[in-house]
């Protein structure tokens, strides 16, 4: 049993990837290209995206003006999550993300459930992406007089909505001229959509194509994937820096009244869309093995690029709430309909075209990060040889970014986007909080070793831990008493809030016997408390992937880990 807690040497992994030996495992080397400015446009590109585009409406619609604070909030969890990336990015500087940061903190099987975990975060995530990007791509289409029809442009599920509005609009005397989007576009592809068998045919064939493209951009080359990346980001970040100066003009400061109009609570019921704007910093780390200097540049692209989204993304909500009332925001595309709102359509316009360009790039990251994810799990044994492959000529893990093409691609046919933002925060959360915690069992360094490395202030967590555990219960005693007293019928949202008191109350007596660092742990902890406020059915989905990957961990990567046969 023990076998399956086998760590990887840190030391052994460092030399191998001096000596160029990418990690030991792999014949062939990713290129060096990438520096402090492309990692930080890299994570302004993953997290300027449908977050800010899409998402963070419906969180406003439930928080009103004081979903800024939210912000702040998920920025400050991402921020020490970040701070224990950028020393695991030190001192593990090779592709894998959390992936390898677990292998070498708590073993192969934790490994294994981290990697699958990120699998989902990827994966869904892009899925997510492409989607919105159809959306936006169809809105701007349109606004050029191109119609695409129905069944074209989306999938069955949100189809049979939109056709299902339509039929209560007409009965109820409305014309199709005064269909919402939804139901139009619904009610066109129900109603024209080829029929095979007794199946209707109807793909999201923008969707599909903007991932092929994008597939094809990354397997070429990490180069010119970087200068994509950076000039899209330079386009975007230019639109809502306009947006955000030309928005503040317009802005009636009797909307910021009030400012939490449904307490913190519907706060916290946006916690899934704010916190999905925020996943993808960490994909910087799937580069490390492209970073010219990695133990310097990584934890530098990290923080800097969370800084100036987090900027961005309290002043984009101070906006939108102050140009509109919060209870109108529960719209596809905010930013385009607060100007639309206002009469300013041609900036409406504008930014639907900055919209597209800004999922363009989430897209582009996270179809970077997925196939180094699969190809360091490759490297140990856990999945094919064939996923470690790096291309000849391009310098790229060619099979991996096909197979991450397809596994994207086809899904973002027929899917949609319905609770899928919530699995995604959920594995991007698991990956926060096993990084977390793995900070604190990395091997100490002597003063003179890794030169140029980050490293995690530390601050003796003895009593300060347990202190803000014990002031968080008292905030939160009406709450625990009712969850306990009711327990037997309590919802599963209650439920995961008491296995969240319990773990705090384990991690608080460990932190004060064992002297803790105060950042990995609040870290941690902030990471768990958002994963409660997730729906439970989510969680469901979750447990059931994790269920899946366990059994092809047990039928394939337990007997093939490179790391098992080295020891025996």
């Amino acid at each position: 049993m023990m076998n399956l807690f086998r760590k990887k040497s840190i030391d052994k992994i460092v030399k191998d990837a001096e000596a160029g030996l990418s990690d030991g495992h792999s014949a062939g080397s990713l290129k060096r290209v990438l520096g402090v400015k492309d990692l930080t446009f890299m994570g302004i590109a993953a997290v300027v995206g449908a977050g800010i585009f899409s998402t963070i409406g419906t969180a406003a619609y439930h928080g009103g003006p004081g979903i800024s604070l939210l912000f702040v909030v998920t920025a400050i969890t991402c921020g020490f999550s970040a701070l224990c990336y950028a020393e695991f990015a030190s001192r593990v500087p090779i592709a894998g993300s959390a992936y390898t940061y677990a292998y070498v903190t708590f073993g192969e099987l934790i490994a294994w459930i981290i990697g699958w975990a990120l699998i989902l975060e990827y994966a869904i995530g892009n899925i997510v992406v492409a989607i919105s990007w159809s959306g936006y791509f169809v809105n701007l289409l349109e606004g050029l007089h191109i119609h695409l029809p129905g069944w074209l442009a989306t999938n069955y599920e949100q189809a049979q909505q939109g056709y299902d509005e339509a039929v209560k609009h007409l009965a109820a005397g409305g014309t199709p001229a005064t269909f919402s989007k939804l139901a139009r576009v619904g009610y066109d592809a129900i109603s024209n959509a080829p029929i095979i068998g007794s199946w209707k045919l109807i793909l999201n064939i923008p969707a599909a194509i903007i991932v092929t493209l994008i597939t094809a951009l990354v397997y070429r080359g990490i180069k010119e994937s970087k200068k994509t990346t950076n000039a899209m980001v330079i386009f975007k970040i230019v639109i809502i820096v306009g947006v955000i100066i030309l928005g503040f003009y317009y802005v009636d400061t009797k909307n910021w009244d009030p400012f939490l109009p449904n307490g913190f609570k519907g706060v916290l019921a946006g916690v899934s869309a704010v916190f999905y704007a925020y996943i993808g910093f960490d994909a910087i780390s799937t580069t490390a093995e492209e970073c010219k200097n990695p133990q310097r540049d990584l934890p530098r692209g990290m923080i800097y690029s969370l800084i100036i989204c987090t900027v961005l993304y309290i002043l984009i909500a101070l906006v939108l709430t102050g140009m509109v009332n919060y209870s109108q925001l529960k719209v596809d595309d905010p930013l385009a309909f607060v100007f639309d709102q206002l009469g300013l359509h041609k900036i409406g316009y504008i930014i639907s075209i900055s919209a597209v360009v800004a999922t363009t790039s989430v897209l582009l990251v996270f179809q970077l990060g997925q196939p180094r994810i699969w190809m360091s799990m490759s490297r140990d044994g856990l999945l094919p040889k064939k996923f470690s492959k790096v291309h000849p000529k391009f310098g790229t893990p060619g099979f991996a970014t096909i197979v991450t093409g397809f596994f994207v691609g086809i899904p973002s046919l027929f899917m949609s986007i319905s609770r899928m933002t919530d699995l995604t925060s959920i594995g991007t959360l698991f990956a926060f909080v096993l990084v977390c915690f793995g900070v604190l069992v990395l091997p100490k360094l002597p003063p003179n070793t890794v030169k140029q490395a980050f490293r995690l202030p530390y601050i003796n967590g003895k009593y300060l831990i347990p202190i803000l555990a014990a002031l968080f219960m008292f905030l939160s005693k009406d709450r625990i008493s009712n969850a306990v007293s009711t327990r037997a019928n309590e919802g599963y949202q209650e439920i995961l809030f008491l296995v969240f008191i319990f773990i705090l109350t384990i991690v608080s007596i460990l932190s004060f016997l064992r002297k803790y660092s105060v950042i990995p742990i609040i870290g941690a902890l902030c990471c768990l408390y958002l994963m409660i406020e997730i729906p439970p059915i989510s969680w469901v989905w979750f447990f059931i992937w994790m269920c899946l990957g366990l059994v092809v961990y047990s039928s394939f990567g337990r007997k093939n880990s490179l790391l098992s046969k080295e020891q025996v």
